[in-house]
C-alpha cells in the first residue's frame, strides 16, 4: 500500500457511512478517495426518482447536510411538500424544495436516458465534491422487507412506518438483470485499500456486494480490506441494524458483523465499550482495532480517519514481515 497517498474505495450506505467518507475526505488528496454507495434504497416520489444514500453521501461531502436530522440539506424549506399534502398526496417522505431539484435534474436525465453513474457524478460536481461518488450498478435494485402487514420498500418501512413492524424477511429485487459499473470495478481494481463503513451490513452493504462481479472483484482485490463496525455496545447508534442483522440469523454483536464480511475483510475495527469481543474476533482470524468509533463531530470523523489508516499500514507491515 502507498504510505503516502493510498488509493482508498469506501463502500457506504448512508449516515454513518457519510461521516467517514467525509472524515476521509478531510485527510485525503483531491481523486484519492472513492466512494461506492447504495442505491438499492432508490424509490420513485411524485415521479421523481430520489436517491437516498447518494444524496446524502453528495450532501455530507459537500458541506451541505442538515447535521440535526443527518440528511437532506441545510437551510431547507418544505413549501412544495405543503402543496402536495393540500392536494392529498402522500407526504411521509420529506423532500425539502432544494432537495427536489436535485432529484428534478436526475429524474431529467435519466428520462434522456443518460446513465445513472454519470447523472451521480454531475450531481457531485455541481455540489464541488472532489471524492469520486460512484454507483455499484446503473440497474434497479430495490430492497423489501415482508412485515405481518405484508410486503414494504425500504422507504416505506424505514420512513413511513418508523422501522416499527418485525421483520420477516429481506428481499432485493432486481439482481438478476443488474450489471455492475465499469466505474465500480475500477475503483476496487485501483484502490490499496477497500473499506466498508459503518453502515447497515444487511441492507447498505449488502445490496453493493451482492451486485454481480463486484462481491467477486472485492474477494479477489490484493489491497488491504477493513471495516468499521456499526454497533457500539451491541446497538446501533440509528437505524434498524441491530434488528436486521437478528432477523437474518445473525447475533447483533461485532461477531455478527464479521460474519455477515466472512472471507472479506482483514481487520475489523470496533468501539472499546466491545473491547471484550476482541478475541472472539481474533479466534476468526481478524486483526482488531478497538478505538472510539462514534462520530459526532468533525473532528471524530477525522480521528478516525487517520486511525484507520494507521491500522491499515500496520498491516501491511504485518504481512511484509510474515513474508
Amino acid at each position: 500500500m502507498n504510505r503516502h497517498q493510498p488509493r482508498i474505495t469506501l463502500l457506504a450506505g448512508g449516515v454513518g457511512g457519510a461521516k467517514l467518507a467525509a472524515g476521509l475526505a478531510a485527510i485525503c488528496e483531491p481523486g484519492q478517495l472513492s466512494i461506492i454507495g447504495n442505491v438499492a434504497d432508490d424509490q420513485e416520489f411524485h415521479g421523481l426518482w430520489v436517491s437516498p444514500d447518494i444524496d446524502t453521501l453528495t450532501y455530507t461531502l459537500a458541506g451541505r447536510i442538515d447535521s440535526d436530522k443527518g440528511w437532506g440539506l441545510a437551510n431547507e424549506s418544505n413549501r412544495v411538500l405543503d402543496g402536495l399534502k393540500r392536494l392529498g398526496c402522500d407526504s411521509w417522505m420529506y423532500l425539502g424544495d432544494q432537495d427536489l431539484a436535485t432529484h428534478i435534474m436526475r429524474s431529467h436525465l435519466r428520462q434522456q436516458g443518460v446513465r445513472p453513474s454519470v447523472i451521480a457524478q454531475r450531481i457531485a460536481e455541481s455540489f464541488r465534491v472532489q471524492s469520486n461518488i460512484v454507483l455499484p450498478t446503473d440497474d434497479r435494485l430495490q430492497t423489501r422487507v415482508r412485515t405481518p402487514q405484508g410486503w414494504l420498500s425500504f422507504q416505506e418501512y424505514f420512513v413511513r412506518e418508523q422501522c416499527q413492524p418485525e421483520i420477516l424477511e429481506i428481499q432485493l429485487d432486481g439482481l438478476e438483470h443488474a450489471t455492475v459499473t465499469p466505474e465500480a470495478l475500477a475503483a476496487i481494481r485501483e484502490a490499496d485499500l477497500l473499506v466498508i463503513a459503518p453502515s447497515n451490513p444487511i441492507v447498505s452493504i449488502g445490496p453493493i456486494l451482492a451486485v454481480p462481479g463486484l462481491g467477486q472483484a472485492f474477494a479477489l482485490s490484493n489491497a488491504v480490506k477493513i471495516a468499521v463496525s456499526p454497533l457500539i455496545g451491541g446497538a446501533t447508534v440509528k437505524g434498524p441494524a441491530d434488528r436486521m442483522l437478528s432477523a437474518c440469523g445473525y447475533s447483533c454483536d461485532n461477531v455478527g458483523i464479521a460474519d455477515c464480511y466472512t472471507d472479506l475483510i482483514d481487520g475489523l475495527i470496533i468501539d472499546h465499550q466491545d473491547q471484550s469481543e476482541t478475541s472472539d474476533l481474533e479466534q476468526r482470524g481478524l486483526n482488531v482495532m478497538v478505538t472510539h468509533t462514534l462520530m459526532q463531530h468533525t473532528a471524530d470523523k477525522a480521528r478516525l480517519a487517520r486511525e484507520l489508516l494507521q491500522f491499515a499500514q500496520e498491516l501491511v507491515t504485518v504481512e511484509k514481515l510474515a513474508c
